[in-house]
């Protein structure tokens, strides 16, 4: 019944989501509606999952200042991941929820030098916090309850002086003497002197304009000349002039007339009042907050020294009587009772009812926290496409603490899934800056500095996992989404239970003899040779003769452009006559001026060096080039299909002298020989 009970200024889980944690609030305020309904209104706390990562790495920092000043117990890395769960962030912002959505009690304790961390990993329910989160400025400052305990907060005495030595200290520094108690002057004649510096300063607020109005009566006047600043305008008065009574009564009286000490109640006006209680109202004792958003132009002292003489007015009084009126009406208490409905996310075993949720999850699936393969309650977990599930207690405390025992790559998966800071949310040039695969000049020049050759090589079991789990690892969807994560746990289970039962077929596996890959970059280089670098400008001749040749072929070794890569725009093949001529589809020789080939080379776009997987260039021979064109479509997809094959040449192909094929036909006459000479 106790635990049921949820008063005011307790600390409770909310839950807003069947499959998100629970919220940790604080009850404010109880307040039944016109429907006979209960809200809350609560104070938000968030927890690390709810702030950007930058500000993740500031809370860091300020855990190892605090690791480092008090002196805490060395931690190990599963216990350091668990206690940034229990770490929470107070805020000012509030919001109303209905009170059936609350999960049980929690305790939430300010982070003191004096505690041990690892004592909030040994209690149920149990968090902490250090820093306050502006949700709207995005900020994290630090607590301005903060209590100051330790040796570094106290006080430095200096030794005691011995007698007939002198104090060297620099006196202007030093408090001043403002009263003496040894004073030659009785009791008596200090209540007297009292007494007539009030009825001075009743007499000062008469003759000043502004104070007349404010107080308009002579008993209004007589109580504010009462107060603590006229007593010690008299006390400081007398001690200035040695308490001789005849020098301060002229001093209290100058030439001018009556001196008129007025207190922060006399200087405010009754507009800043009412804005100080509002602010009040709102932020509390907080004066910082007071000042800067309700009155900037008041100094803090001046709102302090008001706040206290503010309490001992029959404002204050009032203020205070309509509160507990007020309160009186409110609830003090709910009881909500027990949430038993099963969870949404909860996997319903083999033998219930087909069509709910949970099935169609795979067998021998472990616990993505603990690892365990026997709970007596499972729950999905994640995003639905990678079917990861948590255990009962696994489950219990991902709703209380927002993370998992263990850390895991998964865990920042599901929160993105579950969050909806993801990176669909993001415009265009925002989520290119995040991907890794970015082109842009400076990125590339980044990359080609740690730019490595690597061999990816898979053992037999792996190749074994990928027939067997075909169903679990859906290899061309995994194909089409290479940047979604593998539950490499849920097919190595599901692998071990399936592969017994595989035994008895045994599948054919050829294996293939490969050559080490510094033979074939060797075979590489020696079939095609580096072409030398052109030094900066030197003249190259260029014969028109080449420019005005055919180009048939080489538009279809070059790779087709944007223009037309959509389905329904695909340019028409080319096909070659015997006279080495192109054609089109329908068979009749394509116009002269018609390219079928690659755009000029002035217009294509140049590679980048950086670009580049591995430091070897290949270029490209007359001979090869000549091999190219002398190959059909067929042959050339073949090739480029396997690599690694040697290509068969026919052998009726007429060559040249330096190994070249012969040209099929002739070169169109130009209208002159002499060679063009361009300046690089």
């Amino acid at each position: 019944m106790a635990a049921n009970m949820y008063r005011v200024g307790d600390y409770v889980y909310f839950e807003n989501s069947s499959s998100n944690p629970y919220l940790v609030r604080r009850i404010e305020e109880l307040n039944k509606t016109a429907n006979g309904n209960v809200e809350a209104k609560v104070v938000c706390l968030f927890r690390r999952r709810d702030i950007s990562s930058s500000l993740n790495s500031l809370a860091d920092s300020n855990a190892r200042e605090f690791e480092e000043e008090s002196k805490q117990p060395t931690m190990t890395e599963q216990q350091r991941h668990q206690l940034k769960h229990r770490e929470l962030f107070l805020s000012r912002q509030f919001e109303s929820l209905p009170a059936t959505h609350i999960r049980g009690k929690c305790s939430v304790t300010l982070l003191n030098e004096t505690d041990i961390l690892g004592q909030y990993l040994e209690k149920e329910d149990c968090f902490f916090y250090s820093l306050v989160f502006d949700p709207v400025q995005k900020t994290l400052l630090a607590d301005q309850g903060e209590i100051r305990v330790g040796c570094k907060y106290q006080a430095e005495i200096p030794d005691r002086l011995a007698e007939g030595e002198s104090d060297n200290r620099n006196q202007q520094k030093m408090e001043m003497k403002v009263w003496d108690p040894d004073n030659p002057l009785t009791d008596r004649q200090i209540d007297q002197f009292l007494v007539v510096a009030r009825a001075v300063g009743t007499f000062a607020r008469a003759l000043d304009c502004s104070s007349s109005i404010r107080q308009p009566s002579l008993h209004m006047s007589a109580a504010a000349a009462s107060r603590d600043i006229t007593l010690f305008h008299a006390m400081d008065t007398l001690q200035r002039n040695g308490y001789d009574l005849a020098k301060a009564m002229s001093t209290l009286v100058p030439q001018g007339g009556p001196v008129l000490c007025r207190d922060e109640m006399e200087e405010w006006s009754a507009s800043e009042a009412m804005l100080f209680e509002e602010a009040l109202e709102k932020y509390g004792k907080d004066f910082n907050d007071i000042r800067q958003d309700f009155l900037p132009w008041k100094s803090l002292a001046s709102i302090v020294q008001f706040y206290y003489m503010w309490k001992t007015t029959d404002r204050y009084i009032q203020q205070k009587r309509l509160k507990a009126a007020e309160a009186d009406s409110k609830l003090k208490q709910v009881y909500i009772p027990t949430y038993t409905k099963p969870n949404p996310n909860q996997i319903i075993s083999v033998g219930s009812k087909p069509g709910m949720n949970g099935a169609g999850f795979q067998k021998g699936l472990t616990c993505e926290s603990c690892h365990t393969t026997q709970s007596a309650q499972w729950y999905a977990w994640g995003p639905p496409n990678m079917q990861c599930r948590l255990c009962a207690s696994c489950w219990i405390y991902w709703k209380k603490y927002g993370g998992l025992k263990t850390p895991t790559q998964l865990e920042g998966a599901a929160r993105s899934a579950s969050e909806p800071h993801s990176r669909g949310h993001l415009s265009r040039p925002e989520a290119q800056s995040l991907s890794p695969y970015t082109t842009s000049a400076s990125r590339a020049k980044l990359l080609a500095k740690n730019r490595q050759t690597f061999l990816l090589q898979t053992t037999r079991l792996t190749r074994l996992a990928r027939r067997l789990c075909r169903d679990v690892l859906q290899p061309r969807r995994a194909a089409r989404r290479p940047y979604a994560p593998i539950n490499a746990n849920a097919i190595k289970a599901e692998c071990s239970i399936r592969l017994p039962k595989a035994a008895k077929a045994p599948l054919k596996i050829h294996p293939l003899a490969r050559l080490p890959l510094a033979a074939i970059v060797k075979e590489l280089a020696a079939q095609a040779p580096l072409k030398p670098k052109t030094p900066r400008g030197t003249k190259t001749p260029i014969n028109r003769n080449q420019l005005s040749q055919s180009r048939g072929l080489a538009g279809l070794v070059g790779k087709r452009g944007y223009e037309g890569a959509g389905e329904g725009h695909r340019p028409p093949r080319v096909r070659m006559g015997a006279s080495g001529l192109p054609f089109s589809a329908n068979g009749r020789p394509l116009a002269a001026g018609l390219r079928t080939g690659p755009p000029p080379a002035s217009k294509r776009q140049k590679l980048n060096p950086a670009d580049a997987p591995n430091p070897v260039v290949f270029v490209a021979t007359k001979d090869t080039r000549a091999l190219r064109k002398a190959l059909t479509h067929l042959e050339l997809r073949r090739a480029a299909r396997r690599p690694n094959l040697p290509l068969k040449v026919k052998p009726g192909l007429p060559l040249r002298s330096g190994g070249a094929l012969a040209p099929s036909a002739p070169p169109h006459p130009a209208s002159t020989s002499e060679p063009i000479v361009l300046e690089d």
